[in-house]
């Protein structure tokens, strides 16, 4: 089995980006992110009423770094301390050496590759600094953006799966990509 340790937290950078641990201050930015409707559109989950909500989220995500399961970090572009995003791994299975990457951003820096840049870095980061073997990426099949960052990035499309998740009164489908090691381009 797969051991992982986020301890001292990794914080990493890229050309343009530097991604570090969420603090409480990012509520505000946190906030602006799961209460937007448009960039939730593809994501099925509840949007955030309150900052004190964001908060909450923060903490648990930091609280599964503490316990080595997930990992979030607060993206910022190079010279600012202000989140433009945040992206990480979830639902890890070490036992299988697999975890599934999420990612957001500010929709005004959408189109300008930083998502595509960002996920390179943790890709490099999860294959050669924790040792996964696969990565795996649910989207919303009308998510095109989305797509497009993981083709970029060497993901391949695994399935689609009609309507198999139930939210707010309708099913949605979800389609899965994934990406091997060995696959991997830095």
């Amino acid at each position: 089995m797969l051991t992982i340790n986020f301890h001292p937290f990794p914080n990493l950078e890229s050309d343009r980006l530097l991604f570090r641990r969420l603090k409480d201050s990012d509520a505000p930015e946190v906030f602006k992110l799961r209460s937007n409707p448009e960039i939730m559109k593809y994501i099925p989950r509840t949007l955030l009423q309150k900052e004190e909500e964001a908060l909450a989220m923060i903490h648990m995500m930091n609280a599964k770094i503490d316990a080595n399961t997930d990992i979030n970090w607060g993206v910022c572009l190079k010279g600012t301390d202000t989140i433009i995003g945040f992206m990480g791994f979830y639902r890890t299975q070490p036992e299988n050496y697999r975890t599934e990457i999420g990612y957001m951003i500010l929709p005004e820096l959408e189109g300008k590759g930083y998502v595509t840049e960002a996920v390179k870095t943790l890709l490099n980061y999860a294959f050669h600094t924790v040792g996964f073997h696969s990565i795996d990426a649910v989207i919303d099949p009308k998510n095109t953006g989305s797509e497009k960052v993981l083709l970029k990035n060497g993901f391949r499309k695994e399935a689609h799966f009609l309507e198999d998740e139930y939210f707010e009164g309708k099913f949605w489908d979800s389609v899965h990509y994934g990406i091997l090691k060995k696959e991997f381009i830095l």
